[in-house]
């Protein structure tokens, strides 16, 4: 099929993309800058169109440059930015407009679950509206794809569990932690991803999207520590506000401070899949779904290695080389600076820093963090 991915640039949409061209789809990339897409392994193996799906008069003539499109994936948000939600929305109707005039057949969505709670969070409460708008009258299909925690190097939600298993050894634990919580990984998310824009495999319709198990926050980080040979206390706490707990973690983390925030709000609310039937429509990957132990064991063997095009990843767990700078960890920060500053001949030896206490590595690359952010400043125009 022909296909356009809009969010192309981001983490599950550059490994969308690998996947798509893998199954022999012809795709049609969007973004804002089409400059950025040569970070990207398969720039020469897709189709580049300019498209802001905030401005309605460029998602229009993104998607006539597109050509006939059956399939779009949306996987634009504005999370961590003032005002998202009204972006989010307004960007949304945009592009299902656009793709009703244009002929495209089925959008599909990666958004994530919607709990049945009075009182949401922004960043759920955007999701749920994003969906609303991409359903027009008389517009495409809609497959929306709800998932919680993605777990996978680069990955922002499994980024914030390792920074905070890697660099508190007493981690307060809130009663909010003990949420249950279903998570994914990102092998499993594209398995879904790629046979939904197949209607005959996957009608139109709402799905939620999970592993094999669930477990909660807390069980997360003991499972992590538990895979990374990393050491840590709980320290049960009671309740702890929301708003106090995502500004600790934008300070404490190396991850954008309004993308944790909003991200960490979300945790105030169990996240389980919904009976959605959908694994009665998919089948397994072969071996079946990954289970954390497994996929989080995966996302660290990949971060040790270098980073990669996205497109020739061993495993999409692995990080790319087109992944965030403050994806990996704080080693992988740590043996970038000094690999800068090492003779060739002394390299191998930097795999010693994987070795390093998880706060003393922390402390260290926020220190380098602050210098270089200090150099920026004070360097002359």
């Amino acid at each position: 099929m022909r296909i356009l991915v809009t969010g192309a640039t981001g983490y599950v949409g550059s490994r969308l993309v690998t996947a798509l061209l893998g199954e022999g789809h012809q795709v049609v990339t969007a973004t804002r800058n089409p400059g950025r897409l040569k970070r990207f392994g398969w720039s020469d193996d897709v189709i580049p169109v300019t498209l802001d799906a905030s401005d309605p008069a460029s998602v229009r003539a993104g998607l006539a440059a597109a050509g006939p499109v059956e399939v779009l994936y949306y996987l634009v948000h504005a999370i961590g930015q003032p005002g998202f939600r009204d972006a989010d929305k307004a960007a949304a109707h945009n592009v299902a407009v656009a793709a009703r005039d244009a002929g495209v057949g089925r959008i599909v969505y990666l958004g994530g679950f919607v709990p049945a709670d009075e009182a949401l969070s922004e960043h759920l409460t955007s999701r749920a509206e994003v969906a609303e708008a991409l359903t027009v009258e008389g517009g495409p299909e809609l497959v929306w794809l709800g998932a919680a925690i993605i777990i996978g190097a680069g990955s922002t939600s499994f980024e914030m569990m390792r920074y905070v298993g890697d660099r508190f050894p007493l981690i307060p634990i809130p009663s909010w932690m003990d949420n249950p919580i279903d998570p994914i990984s990102i092998r499993d998310v594209l398995h879904y991803l790629v046979a939904a824009a197949d209607p005959a495999r996957v009608p139109a319709g709402a799905y939620d999207i999970s592993g094999p198990g669930t477990t909660t926050y807390r069980g997360l980080l003991k499972t992590y520590a538990r895979v990374s040979g990393r050491w840590h206390v709980s320290l049960p706490v009671g309740r702890i506000d929301m708003a106090l707990a995502s500004l600790i973690t934008g300070v404490a983390l190396p991850v954008p401070p309004g993308l944790a925030a909003d991200l960490v709000e979300s945790l105030d609310h169990p996240m389980v899949a919904s009976v959605s039937g959908l694994r009665d429509r998919v089948p397994d990957p072969p071996g079946g779904l990954l289970g954390v132990e497994d996929a989080i064991a995966l996302a660290l063997a990949g971060s040790r290695r270098r980073p990669k095009p996205v497109n020739a990843l061993t495993d999409p767990h692995d990080l790319a080389d087109s992944d965030p700078a403050w994806a990996g960890g704080d080693a992988l920060r740590i043996r970038r600076v000094a690999r800068a500053i090492t003779p060739r001949v002394a390299r191998p030896t930097l795999r010693l820093v994987n070795n390093v206490p998880g706060p003393l590595a922390g402390a260290l690359r926020t220190g380098l963090d602050i210098l270089f952010a200090l150099n920026a400043k004070v360097r002359p125009a």
